[in-house]
């Protein structure tokens, strides 16, 4: 049988219990706050390095370089790349408002480019090189347009034909040869 109890101590113990209950909502929001602000609030894994008077600071495993307003992200920084003397690569803004074609099975390599370069050109789009077989049904784009072609390959290698960049390298060192070609494109180097 319950116990019959007056309306006076049933409110009373509603609010004894909504008061527990607030002061335990009321600790938790406090000391996770204090908690991520001591804790969380800095990430152990961010660095910064100076390169040719840029910063370039590390955050989750990728070098962010803010340049001129623009943002860039790279896989790595200047100092992890062994440049290479490629004086025939035209400038970055060779790019600007135009559309880039893309031709590569490596998405990942595909990626660095697109979320580098996605701001300067009109548009980025996968086609073929004419001339050359096309396994997917692309448009076939010649080297007068901006195309930039990544390819596996044993000795890495950055050449540019006309508006054509070939980006060649073995597949576990292909980020660091688009990044090479990105700096080189950005001045950076």
């Amino acid at each position: 049988m319950r116990k019959i109890i007056s309306k006076y101590e049933e409110n009373k113990n509603k609010k004894i219990k909504q008061y527990v209950v607030g002061g335990i909502l009321i600790f938790i929001m406090l000391f996770s706050t204090l908690g991520y602000s001591f804790l969380g609030g800095t990430d152990s894994h961010t660095n910064k390095i100076i390169y040719n008077d840029l910063e370039f600071v590390n955050q989750n495993n990728f070098w962010f370089l803010n340049n001129g307003g623009a943002e860039y992200v790279f896989k790595y920084n200047p100092r992890q790349i062994d440049f290479r003397d490629i004086s025939e690569l035209k400038d970055i803004n060779n790019y600007y408002g135009k559309p880039l074609y893309i031709s590569s099975k490596n998405k990942e390599a595909e990626l660095e480019i697109a979320r580098n370069l996605y701001s300067i050109v009109q548009r980025i789009q996968h086609a073929c090189l004419k001339n050359r077989e096309c396994t997917e049904n692309l448009p076939e784009k010649t080297c007068e347009d901006n195309f930039i072609i990544i390819e596996e390959s044993n000795n890495p290698s950055i050449t540019q034909e006309d508006n054509c960049v070939i980006i060649q390298g073995p597949k576990k060192d292909l980020l660091k040869t688009i990044d090479e070609f990105l700096f080189n494109i950005l001045e950076i180097k």
